[in-house]
């Protein structure tokens, strides 16, 4: 779902890096009031998380592949907003750094899975789980939610690649950007996400949610961790050492394409905008496999690592500049 540079024309990009500004802005004063200085830490870890398991890449029938976000999760824990800067901050990183996802993209990226994702998931989570305090209710809507979301998320995503050959051709009717018309971009976006990703970020969703109604149910109810959260770092860890299984899977996620792809793979003309555009930016760290490390394995985890711990620095940083509340415990 990472749409890379080229793929979207200036009408769509342009209008959607300006509509994430405002969001940003009111996501930072949303959190800024209701963040407590005790959450910021988890805050940082979900950052942290999203960018970890965008890393386990899962093949899919046709070649190509795809992976959970994590944004439905988030939102759960910590609220819509939170989950928007959490995941805004992975993508940026991604896309700075790695080259996963584009620059001009970078608003239809956040868009996509930092805001779609996040408050459909939220409040369907909340719809399904009413009133009920009942644990396995909670896993069921947690589930139910994620799917839903990353599908929906998939469909946006969709429209935005399907709308390219309409606003943005040649003369000819030649498309300049993303060249598939809108019935089939939805539908490559939907039918992925309904059968394959959608259940894999419904089973990531459940399990956590699980392991945190075992362990610190309060998290649950959007509150503080009534105790140490070395657990569930521990198992963060566990999950980055794990991240080279992601360098199995073979193949490019739909519309991820890159431009020797659409010649030798797609046998098709590569749109002149999208050539043009998809040199805009050269990450330091394209594809997650830094050129001084010949392994690819020990390179995807160098890089799982390198992106972590910025996702954790800076939303950690930015927690503690946006919350206003320095002693949460005291004012309880």
């Amino acid at each position: 779902m990472h749409i890379p540079d080229g793929y979207l024309g200036p009408q769509t990009y342009m209008v959607l890096d300006v509509v994430m500004i405002p969001i940003w802005a009111v996501a930072a004063s949303k959190v800024k009031k209701s963040l407590k200085a005790r959450q910021i830490p988890l805050m940082a870890l979900a950052a942290g998380f999203a960018f970890i398991i965008m890393m386990f890449n899962v093949p899919v029938i046709g070649g190509s592949t795809g992976h959970a976000v994590g944004a439905t999760l988030i939102a759960i824990l910590l609220g819509p907003w939170a989950a928007t800067i959490s995941v805004s901050i992975a993508l940026t990183i991604q896309a700075l750094l790695f080259g996963d996802g584009g620059i001009t993209a970078l608003g239809a990226n956040c868009f996509n899975m930092a805001v779609v994702m996040p408050f459909v998931g939220y409040y369907l989570y909340r719809l399904v789980v009413g009133k009920s305090g009942k644990i396995n209710r909670k896993i069921a809507a947690s589930g139910v939610a994620s799917y839903v979301a990353i599908v929906v998320a998939a469909i946006v995503a969709g429209v935005e690649f399907g709308i390219q050959p309409l606003i943005a051709h040649t003369a000819s009717g030649a498309p300049l950007y993303a060249p598939y018309p809108l019935k089939v971009a939805v539908t490559a976006m939907f039918t992925e996400h309904l059968l394959f990703f959608g259940p894999v970020e419904a089973i990531v969703t459940m399990g956590v949610v699980a392991a945190l109604a075992k362990q610190e149910s309060a998290l649950l109810a959007m509150k503080p961790a009534s105790k140490s959260l070395r657990w569930v770092w521990a198992g963060f860890a566990a999950l980055v050492l794990l991240t080279p299984i992601g360098v199995l899977a073979q193949g490019t996620a739909w519309g991820e394409w890159g431009v020797n792809q659409f010649a030798s793979q797609l046998k098709l003309s590569v749109p002149v905008g999208l050539e043009k555009l998809s040199a805009f930016w050269t990450a330091a760290i394209p594809a997650y496999a830094p050129a001084f490390i010949r392994n690819p394995f020990v390179g995807y985890l160098f890089s799982a690592i390198v992106g972590a711990s910025l996702c954790i620095v800076v939303v950690w940083g930015m927690g503690k500049l946006i919350s206003s509340r320095k002693i949460d415990d005291d004012e309880q």
